[in-house]
């Protein structure tokens, strides 16, 4: 039986999603269950098992509905993507919103730049500064080992001030420049001032467990990261957007062909089709 090629498209479409959604939902289980995963794993695993079940179950639904010509599921299905693009449309234009503050401080004579959490959206600040949230990042920023870089190369002075460091990395592994420190190697600095007003000067500590990830500045190196790939992101979400319209746009033909036909033919499965 020949197939209208709006229904054809929406089975190829959804049969490639479903095959990708097998190892987005794969990924997902794993790294909930891994037994030496860190807090940061199990915490992602639960939003990458969502989206897999989501693009599954979406998937199958247009499948079947294309294929069979069951009109309820392409229903479904059309009802799923329009949710679909108006979520992606509104996290779009909130992410474009939420990062249009704040950028890294050019220090002199150093490669690198600084970061203050003062200088982003007021959102983003509440969404870190929240002990809860903080916890659970400070958490992750420690099972990732991010300044484990730093400790393992074995710069000089003018080495480390000429490097490109991260926002996290400037922000969590190592003291702010105000605080004057003498650099000794890695993350290991000895404190020469303790005249300084930066609550984070006092808040820094040698320890690879302490280091500066209860400070504000590692608060901003987090968000400016945050800030940076969610810029990316909204990219992406426009190109997905459209993708996603044109696909919608197929399915509603889909939609129309198949109730054409049930109508036509008195039967979900019944007829023949067209070219």
């Amino acid at each position: 039986m020949a197939f209208r090629l709006s229904n054809n498209l929406i089975g190829i479409l959804n049969t490639i999603t479903f095959l990708l959604s097998v190892p987005i939902l794969g990924a997902g289980i794993w790294l909930g269950a891994r037994a030496d995963g860190t807090e940061c794993e199990r915490y992602l695993s639960a939003p990458v098992i969502a989206l897999g079940v989501f693009l599954m179950v979406v998937s199958i639904a247009g499948l079947v509905g294309a294929c069979c010509r069951v009109t309820w599921l392409l229903w479904v299905y059309l009802l799923a993507m329009f949710v679909l693009i108006v979520v992606l449309f509104c996290l779009t234009v909130f992410a474009f919103v939420v990062t249009n503050r704040g950028a890294g401080e050019t220090v002199s004579g150093r490669g690198y730049k600084e970061y203050r959490l003062g200088d982003y959206s007021n959102w983003l600040q509440k969404r870190v500064e929240s002990t809860k949230n903080w916890n659970r990042i400070r958490s992750c920023l420690q099972d990732s080992k991010v300044c484990k870089t730093l400790q393992d190369k074995n710069q000089n002075w003018q080495q480390f001030v000429s490097s490109s460091l991260s926002p996290i990395e400037s922000g969590c592994c190592k003291p702010p420049t105000s605080c004057g420190y003498t650099y000794v190697g890695g993350t290991d600095w000895t404190i020469t001032n303790t005249n300084s007003t930066d609550p984070d000067c006092k808040t820094w500590s040698n320890a690879a467990m302490g280091l500066c990830y209860d400070c504000q500045s590692c608060k901003a190196g987090v968000v400016a990261t945050v800030k940076r790939d969610w810029k990316r992101v909204a990219v992406v979400n426009i190109v997905f957007l459209v993708f996603i319209v044109i696909v919608y746009s197929v399915g509603c033909c889909a939609f129309r062909n198949t109730r054409r036909d049930n109508a036509y033919h008195g039967g979900w499965k019944g007829g023949r089709g067209y070219a």
